[in-house]
């Protein structure tokens, strides 16, 4: 049995490359949420129970996926976004892949998606959307009703954007972001018990793109549990529905 992982150092991130026994020749972006780490050996992906199942999953089905630390806890700037890049040339250049790839972005992994989205649409297949954080403005200002998680998240975003704590809470961050690269766009919102929520960020993303035909196409799929085995055939479905034209 070959090696399933590899890891490796771009800058001073650490990233990996999980690699499947039969390619089938797409590849998988990995953008995770708050939290989520890749070590120079293990990534929260590896050690957390549901994650580690979708992945294993998708690998089964050949596909190959990456997935960096970008700085930790990043909220969409643009060291993460830079870096997210980077590991994307790289996989292109190392692994025998399609040039356009699909990402699975989760939590705040979205705003990193959605600035791929716009910045080099050309690479990017199809995105799909866990939870997704898509409003961080909006998102500062839910976290003050709750002073511990606020004054935590603005040291992440003091650290992240380069400025003062003070000027953190004034920082201008992004907002609902206006899709127009006509990436599709599956995002997939749990109802309860939710980090981001979903009047705050997948439900006004939403509705802004049904009022603009111009606007990429966005889908949802509404639940109120994890059932990651039903989670990963409804993805695995979406990537499927947009691999007919290589």
């Amino acid at each position: 049995m070959g090696v399933s992982e590899r890891f490796i150092q771009l800058g001073s991130q650490w990233n990996v490359i999980h690699l499947p026994q039969k390619p089938n020749g797409f590849g998988i972006l990995i953008l995770g949420d708050r939290n989520h780490f890749v070590q120079e050996n293990t990534s929260f992906w590896l050690q957390h129970y549901g994650r580690n199942q979708l992945l294993t999953a998708l690998k089964d089905e050949g596909y190959t996926l990456f997935n960096s630390h970008l700085h930790g806890n990043h909220w969409g700037c643009e060291d993460a976004v830079f870096d997210a890049k980077q590991l994307i040339h790289y996989s292109l250049k190392q692994e025998i892949l399609n040039r356009e790839i699909h990402v699975l972005a989760e939590g705040m992994g979205a705003l990193i998606a959605m600035s791929l989205a716009e910045e080099m649409p050309e690479v990017l297949r199809s995105i799909a959307m866990l939870n997704p954080c898509l409003d961080l403005s909006a998102h500062r200002e839910r976290e003050k009703e709750h002073k511990f998680f606020y004054k935590q998240l603005i040291r992440e975003l003091a650290q992240s954007y380069g400025c003062s704590e003070q000027e953190a809470e004034t920082y201008p961050l992004p907002s609902c972001p206006v899709h127009s690269a006509h990436v599709p766009i599956h995002i997939w919102q749990r109802l309860n018990v939710a980090p981001y929520a979903y009047e705050l960020h997948a439900k006004p993303f939403i509705d802004q793109h049904m009022m603009n035909a111009d606007h990429g196409q966005v889908d949802q799929t509404l639940h109120m549990f994890d059932h990651p085995r039903r989670i990963f055939q409804s993805i695995h479905k979406f990537y499927k529905s947009h691999e007919r034209e290589l």
